[in-house]
């Protein structure tokens, strides 16, 4: 009995290996021509009750422990004028909690960890129907179970649910500093070895620094339409200029945060942010289902990788706790996926809400640290 997985995503490459591990076996089928086709973005942070125990069940977690950054919890968390709210620094003995991982490192050890003909690369999905997948150049191929882990914009989905993803308002562009520690050391010492995050008026700028050197730049927009980024005026065929478009945004701002803008070099990537309904389900079918952002695509602050991950791991555990059983199995993954998946989009959705914030810094303190935050709260109130 075949079981096709269509996407080579992190919840599609994680069910792919459990069953592998469990002596099941998969194909995945993957839209793009091969690994190294496009990038993967950047760090994520992997934490101990879901994605890492998704890596266990894996049988990785050990080569995960080898080259995820411990360090990379650390956080600076600053208003627009530069007034530091919180600074977390990762002791070398820490809890291994929720430590940072190149999101193309990961995707890298589960591909390596699976049979070589596991994945077939140029594979791009079109349409199910009686059992056959049928591709955009003509291939077709059988399955009996039909998992959709292909992202956001899922051409599963629909053989499911009609519900798409809706535009949250928020708009974000992605920029970057390669090799900052000798290229800009005054800028590397100030973001650190984790996460430097500036956030008020409707906007947040977080620096992130990665693996390999390269720091991250991220500058949000919240109370933003879906046409933002070609109405806006931004001139993203001009790097220079949408750099300079960009630091006139943070008008007011520290100049630290428009130094990190200035900085970067010409890779300018706009995303526009959208969700899937807050806990969305639908009637189970015994031969497709859904995992990752197909199934429940969350705003982006930190939970979606980790349910990606899990769901694939525990789809794989059903399936192999029901050999050939397929529906049973199925049922059994999105009885409990609902409700994880419920969870995790509603804290989400209120994280989200509190980074749209006019003083989104104190709230994410408060967030971070109930009674510091209250303090800082009561204190702002104070002075006012």
């Amino acid at each position: 009995m075949t079981i096709a997985i269509v996407g080579a995503g992190l919840s599609g490459l994680a069910l792919a290996r459990v069953l592998h591990v469990n002596g099941i076996g998969a194909v995945v089928y993957e839209r793009e021509s091969s690994r190294e086709a496009r990038g993967q973005g950047g760090m994520l942070d992997i934490h101990a009750d879901t994605g890492q125990r998704a890596l266990r069940e894996a049988g990785l977690f050990d080569r995960f422990s080898e080259i995820a950054r411990n360090e990379g919890q650390d956080m600076r968390l600053l208003e627009p004028d530069g007034t530091l709210l919180l600074q977390e620094d990762t002791p070398d003995d820490a809890p291994f909690e929720r430590p940072e991982v190149d999101r193309a490192d990961l995707r890298d050890l589960l591909l390596d960890s699976l049979p070589e003909d596991t994945v077939r690369w140029g594979h791009a999905f079109e349409s199910a129907e009686d059992g056959v997948l049928r591709f955009a150049d003509g291939r077709t191929a059988t399955y009996d179970l039909l998992v959709g882990a292909d992202g956001a914009y899922s051409r599963v989905r629909p053989l499911l649910t009609d519900a798409r993803p809706a535009h949250l308002g928020h708009n974000f562009v992605e920029l970057r500093i390669p090799d900052i520690d000798r290229t800009h050391p005054g800028l590397a010492e100030m973001v650190g070895r984790g996460t430097y995050w500036a956030l008020g008026d409707g906007k947040s700028l977080a620096a992130q620094r990665n693996g390999d050197g390269t720091v991250r730049v991220g500058l949000s927009f919240y109370g933003t339409g879906e046409d933002w980024f070609s109405t806006n005026g931004m001139p993203l065929d001009d790097p220079a200029a949408a750099r300079a478009w960009l630091i006139e945004r943070l008008d007011g701002w520290d100049a630290r945060f428009t130094a990190l803008i200035a900085a970067c070099d010409d890779a300018v990537v706009p995303r526009s942010i959208a969700a899937l309904p807050v806990g969305l389900t639908w009637p189970s079918a015994p031969d497709v289902t859904l995992v990752g952002d197909a199934a429940h695509l969350m705003p982006p602050v930190g939970e979606g990788a980790n349910v990606a991950l899990l769901d694939g791991a525990l789809l794989g555990l059903a399936l192999a706790a029901h050999p050939g059983d397929y529906p049973a199995a199925v049922e059994d993954y999105e009885r409990e996926m609902f409700d994880r998946a419920d969870a995790a989009a509603r804290m989400s959705a209120r994280v989200h809400e509190l980074l749209a914030a006019p003083d989104a810094a104190r709230r994410m303190l408060a967030f971070f640290q109930p009674d510091r935050g209250r303090d800082a709260m009561n204190e702002r109130s104070f002075r006012s």
